[in-house]
């Protein structure tokens, strides 16, 4: 039952709920949650461990905060009635200073520890990069090595400078980075993920999780602060806990620990910086840093924005100005209704065809706007090596159309929206002015001609400068709804707002669009999508017809 909380769960439950300091929707969700389950299951907390565990915080030179020790409590000390962890997996999302690394060392003293029963109960933490692979095992080197504690501590533990190990538990600490290289036979008891924000895939982290099972009370750790790699691994892990927190679904041994802040305009308001960050109650040092991080913000946003990703777990887009926030991309994940029969218009957008293509179906019924994207990938790219997305996934869950060849032929791209002008009223195309002549063959057999202007239109650059407004406002009024489309969102996320020239020496405020980066970031399905809202006026209103497809494509 609830009323028999140990006092390191309850000190930070009744914490959140007072709000005492300001605590985000998802740590106000995660409380009721940890009172529920508690209230309806059998979960023993090892009391006795957890002393243990706490009193090598003397060791250590920074105090445990309530949701450290919090966290502790529950993901090392609690446990079903079999004996299992009740939470196997924590994810640990807070704002940059909380103490990711110091947590990790600690915890990872504790993993070790003769106090915890499981003998061989290695600890890998796991990073993109060695620095944040072996932080912590630093970290815990330079706490055995302390002065005061260096020949108490030796008894208990001995360390080089790559792992540590525990004398009596024999299990050992070690940072690992992305090379392959010496996984095989792992027995990890604790698998520790730092800094998820920057995997792109799943490909290191399956390697470590699927490698435990060898050694008793398996568990896994995913820390992180936000990050700019959209529809990774982080992405996954804070939509399963949302979903969790929000949406009532079960748990299944996960724990999310997520603290953000919820809007952008909550930033301008000191007292919501603790969403973020449940540490800077604590660190008069860190409130500071952070005051004149917000000051730096607000002058040059496009030069900080690590500030709102990284302190304020909010996504900020790229340091370039970004198309949008990206919790206005991620809105674009609403449901699609059925449109079979209203009009549209298609927008067509490549850079050469032995890389990627994609088309964009819109749709437009009143305000809301709805589109449909699909790309096509040349598997055989020279710059595919260098994309960082999971397309081989997409690949496999039919989202984009992976061409094995050495290019994507125009046939490929006029066949679908053939298909499409059979379920749609397809009203015009538009593409860019430079891109048509590779494309007009096939396009011409399908019954778009760029001589017929009431069929085609080749845009220019000063036909996105002037449609750039009206797609800003569909994102900022959340107009736009394409469906769960990871691809498309990708995209939107690797373009940037470039200013047009200046004229007679004026600023003229107009925006058209660029890559962030030449090979690895592609935009396709973001052009086609702006391609085809150039075109939107022939829509209208948008209101659906109740006529068949457009007969003026050739079926």
């Amino acid at each position: 039952m609830s009323s028999n909380l140990c006092p390191e769960i309850l000190e930070y439950l009744e914490q959140v709920e007072s709000n005492t300091p300001r605590a985000c929707p998802e740590q106000h969700a995660l409380a009721a949650m940890i009172r529920a389950c508690f209230d309806r299951e059998e979960i023993r907390v090892d009391t006795d461990q957890l002393k243990k565990y706490l009193g090598l915080a003397r060791y250590f030179p920074f105090e445990l905060f309530a949701w450290q020790k919090f966290l502790i409590a529950l993901w090392d000390c609690s446990y079903k009635p079999d004996g299992r962890p009740r939470w196997k997996t924590l994810l640990c999302m807070v704002g940059r200073g909380a103490g990711k690394d110091g947590f990790i060392a600690f915890d990872s003293a504790c993993s070790i520890s003769p106090y915890n029963p499981v003998s061989h109960y290695n600890v890998d933490i796991c990073a993109n990069n060695e620095e944040q692979a072996v932080t912590p095992v630093k970290d815990l080197a330079e706490v055995l090595e302390t002065p005061t504690y260096e020949a108490k501590l030796k008894k208990h533990y001995y360390h080089t400078k790559e792992l540590i190990q525990g004398r009596k538990n024999k299990g050992v600490m070690k940072g690992r980075t992305n090379n392959p290289k010496g996984r095989d036979g792992m027995r990890s008891g604790k698998v520790i993920f730092n800094e998820v924000h920057q995997f792109e895939n799943y490909d290191n982290i399956k390697v470590f999780v699927t490698g435990q099972g060898k050694v008793a009370q398996p568990r896994v750790g995913i820390f992180t602060s936000n990050g700019e790699v959209s529809d990774g691994p982080l992405d996954d892990y804070l939509a399963r806990g949302r979903r969790i927190l929000f949406d009532g679904e079960p748990d299944n041994g996960f724990l999310p620990f997520i603290c953000c802040l919820e809007t952008r305009e909550q930033v301008h308001d000191p007292d919501n910086w603790h969403m973020a960050n449940p540490s800077l109650q604590y660190l008069p040092q860190l409130l500071q840093e952070t005051e004149d991080e917000y000051r730096d913000w607000r002058e040059h946003p496009e030069q900080n924005g690590d500030f709102l990703t990284k302190r304020m777990g909010l996504r900020a887009g790229q340091k370039e100005i970004s198309v949008t926030d990206y919790e206005k991309v991620k809105a674009t994940n609403r449901p699609i209704p059925d449109m079979r029969g209203w009009s549209c218009t298609v927008g067509l957008d490549y850079a050469e065809l032995n890389d990627w293509a994609a088309v964009n179906l819109h749709f437009r019924r009143g305000n809301e706007r709805y589109d449909i994207n699909r790309s096509w990938v040349c598997s055989q790219s020279r710059t595919l090596p260098r994309v960082k997305a999971p397309w081989q996934e997409w690949g496999r869950r039919d989202l984009i159309t992976v061409v094995d060849d050495v290019s994507i032929s125009p046939v490929m791209l006029a066949e679908y929206i053939r298909e499409m002008g059979r379920r749609y009223n397809i009203k015009m195309m538009a593409m860019d002015h430079f891109r048509w002549t590779l494309v007009s063959e096939a396009m011409q057999a399908i019954g778009f001609d760029a001589r017929d202007k009431d069929r085609v239109k080749l845009i220019r650059p000063s036909d996105i400068m002037m449609v750039e407004p009206v797609i800003q406002e569909c994102f900022d009024r959340q107009y736009f709804a394409w469906g769960d489309n990871p691809p498309l969102r990708w995209a939107v996320n690797n373009t940037k707002r470039v200013r047009s020239s200046k004229k007679a020496g004026v600023d003229t405020g107009n925006y058209i669009y660029a890559k962030i980066e030449g090979k690895s970031r592609k935009t396709d399905p973001f052009m086609a999508l702006v391609a085809s809202m150039v075109i939107e006026p022939v829509l209208g209103t948008g209101k659906p017809i109740k006529a068949p497809a457009m007969g003026a494509i050739l079926l």
